[in-house]
Formats: structure tokens, sequence, C-alpha cells
């Protein structure tokens, strides 16, 4: 049997490309200036494609605790309409507003989409918040460019906080009932 071990120094002498010959003085060309510096070509990451159905529109579905919503994103004038309704009728309370324009503050997009959804379910917290979950797949569906934007203010990521469950001998998920001495 023979012996191949090998140390670490034999390891680095495979790995060595070598060295051009004139590596300590510029090459001189036939005019007599010295070359350019080589540029450095660094390895594109490959972008994710646009997704759009054939009305030139992003879909993407959004969820926040019992709410889903059904968004579609299309260049426009700004326009949110849900369930057939203007977003101010819809959504009265200008905190579920904000909370739905949120997306196009961060990537700097205000009043260059339209958005029309339809959300189902759940109270209207949670449909705000499904909303702007279906508003930043869809955003990055039509521009993948800003994924990473959107990513990093965590709006790509589905809140997966619901109601914790009524359990039997209590008032509620965790409420007992009120303990009686007498």
């Amino acid at each position: 049997m023979t012996d191949n071990r090998q140390s670490l120094s034999d390891l680095a002498s495979l790995t060595q490309q070598p060295a051009p010959a004139t590596a300590g003085a510029p090459a001189i060309t036939t005019d007599g200036e010295a070359p350019a510096a080589p540029t450095q070509v660094l390895p594109v990451t490959p972008l994710r494609e646009q997704i759009l159905d054939k009305f030139g529109r992003a879909y993407a579905t959004g969820r926040r605790k019992d709410a889903v919503a059904r968004v579609w994103l299309k260049p426009g004038s700004g326009k949110i309409t849900i369930n057939g309704r203007d977003q101010e009728v819809y959504f009265a309370r200008p905190t579920l507003r904000l909370v739905i324009n949120q997306v196009f503050g961060i990537t700097e997009r205000e009043g260059q989409y339209d958005v029309v959804c339809t959300v189902k379910g759940g109270g209207l917290s949670g449909q705000a918040g499904a909303v702007k979950h279906g508003i930043s797949q869809a955003l990055t569906r039509f521009e993948p460019i800003l994924r990473a934007p959107v990513k990093a203010a965590g709006f790509l990521t589905r809140d997966s906080r619901t109601v914790e469950r009524k359990k039997y001998g209590r008032a509620k998920a965790r409420r007992s009932f009120q303990f009686s001495k007498r």
C-alpha cells in the first residue's frame, strides 16, 4: 500500500498560477506607451426576470392574519382600488392608508403605479397588512431591481403572527375563569 498523504504546502503549490515573465516591469507597447490597467471583470448576478400577465400587469398574493389580498399592479397615475372602492373609502383610517403606501415610499415610486386588489377575511388592520404584502410582491415582480430595498425593509416576509386559539377550561386563549374562594 502506498502513502499518498500531502501537506498544505503541496496543495498550495498545486493551486498557484505561474507568474508572467515581466511581472515587475510594465510592458511597453510599440508606440512607446504603457498599456492601460486591466479592468476587473466582476461576475454579474443574474437578475430575476419580470413576471407579467397578458395585460402587462404584475400579480401577487398578500397575506396577514386571516386576510388574503389578490393584487394586480400596472403603471399608471397612483390610483389604489380595493374591492371596487377607492382606498380613502375602504380604509377610512389614515394609518391604514399609510401602511399600504409604505412600499411606494421606500422604493420612491409614489404615484407611478395603479393598484387593483380584492381582499377577503380578517379585519381592516389585517387586510391593510395583506394589501401591503401583495403590493410588495407585485412590485418586485414588475421591477426586479427593487427587490433588495423592499426585502431589506422586511415587506416581502409574511407576518406569521396570528391569534392564538381558545383552549378548553379557559375563558380565552390563556385567561382563566375567575377563582372563587367560597
